[in-house]
């Protein structure tokens, strides 16, 4: 990449367990011989049970971090050495702001108080040979790039995912217009962003959170139908209520039929309670935070892997789930729900079965047929398994990105 010197990239916790497809592009990037710094607008997360992990928690730029007082410090140097570009900054913003409304999620005090700590980030990397910034997460990440890449006059780009384009979007228009590109994790995206600002194929390339085939190994061997597998958040737009309820009437005809929900999340206590009022406690198992390392072994265990999607009350929804992508890598056949992203992922009745969104009835039936059907679940665990290697590989889509960082950075 002789265009790119080298890329700093923004996350909102950089690592975080939830969200290992940024450390991953990172590291994969980085194999690729392209030179990364990486910078955490919250504290990382640590204990993720990876070297690497924990090697990015440890040189990741603090930008909230860095505290309050060391920040205004940053900024009013910044604001007494190069002047001209302050204003030129603030400018841009206001521009920004103007076209498109500040809504609840991005107030003025936010908007304030993260314009300081972004050019107290551009003070700090002035020095490191930066040409491009690439931020995950639409939201707060991608406010702190774009700052960050105005005051320092170079490009910027980021991906979107789900919540941070729904329900905490802020000022996403102006992003998409100020972007030199805007990376699409599937082509529903895409067509979102064009419903926004319109821009060609070429500055909305499609770059999936790819998932690296290599550590994923599957079996030819049919495995026990009793053991079904969902990770997530435990919030509501994962539709683990609907399973736990879907899961009892499948109890109810198999005792020996046991469900493991791996993750943490707000709505832990009422699915617990849920799980109690069912009477299926001793069937149902909350594994809370688990590994990268443990998903890996419990999917290579498991016979269905399930996470009904919806659309929840204040419009938060799924993009295309990394698990998902994890579980059919392992060749561990899924049910999903419908949600015009994952369709690109689950081709119903080819590589996975999807079910219509909040449907119990539709989605016990499909699961009752995967259980009781070993040739079915053989052939979507191969198809599916096919189909990530075809379109969901890191390899192919780290390609894709640096195609698509090729020739942009710093021009």
């Amino acid at each position: 990449m002789h265009d790119c010197r080298t890329i700093l990239y923004i996350a909102a916790q950089l690592p975080k367990r939830s969200e290992t497809f940024v450390s991953s592009e990172i590291l994969a990037l980085r194999r690729c011989g392209v030179h990364i710094l990486c910078a955490s607008v919250h504290s990382p997360e640590r204990a993720l049970g990876a070297l690497d992990l924990e090697s990015l928690a440890d040189e990741a730029i603090p930008v909230y971090g860095m505290g309050f007082a060391k920040n205004i410090s940053l900024f009013l140097k910044e604001v007494f050495t190069h002047p001209m570009q302050c204003i030129g900054t603030f400018k841009a913003l206001l521009l920004g702001a103007i076209a498109e409304p500040v809504d609840a999620v991005c107030t003025i005090h936010k908007l304030a108080f993260q314009s300081i700590a972004s050019i107290a980030l551009a003070s700090r990397i002035r020095t490191k040979n930066v040409s491009h910034v690439h931020a995950h997460m639409a939201h707060v990440p991608t406010t702190i790039a774009w700052i960050t890449a105005t005051h320092l006059r170079i490009s910027y780009s980021f991906t979107g995912h789900a919540a941070d384009i729904f329900k905490d979007r802020s000022l996403l228009k102006s992003k998409l217009k100020s972007a030199r590109f805007t990376s699409c994790i599937s082509l529903w995206h895409r067509h979102f962003y064009n419903s926004i600002y319109q821009k060609s194929d070429h500055d909305y390339p499609v770059v999936r959170c790819g998932v690296d085939t290599q550590r994923f190994t599957t079996s030819a061997k049919t495995k026990s139908s009793d053991l079904i597998l969902s990770v997530g958040r435990l919030v509501k737009k994962k539709g683990f209520d609907l399973l736990v309820k879907s899961f009892r009437a499948l109890h109810a005809q198999n005792s020996n039929l046991r469900l493991l929900i791996g993750g943490n999340g707000p709505e832990q206590e009422g699915l617990q309670s849920l799980v109690k009022k069912l009477g299926i406690e001793c069937a149902v198992s909350f594994l809370g935070d688990i590994t990268h390392e443990e998903v890996r072994s419990l999917m290579s265990q498991a016979s269905l892997f399930v996470l009904p999607c919806r659309i929840d009350a204040n419009g938060d929804r799924d993009g295309i789930p990394v698990v998902l992508l994890e579980a059919m890598a392992s060749g561990l056949p899924c049910v999903s729900s419908d949600l015009p992203p994952i369709r690109e992922l689950l081709i119903n009745g080819k590589t996975g079965a999807i079910v219509p969104r909040d449907d119990i009835e539709s989605l016990t039936k499909v699961m009752d047929q995967l259980l009781q059907n070993p040739s079915l679940r053989s052939e979507y665990s191969l198809n599916a398994r096919a189909h990530i290697d075809d379109e969901f590989s890191s390899t192919k889509n780290i390609h894709r990105l640096i195609a698509a960082f090729e020739g942009r950075c710093g021009d």
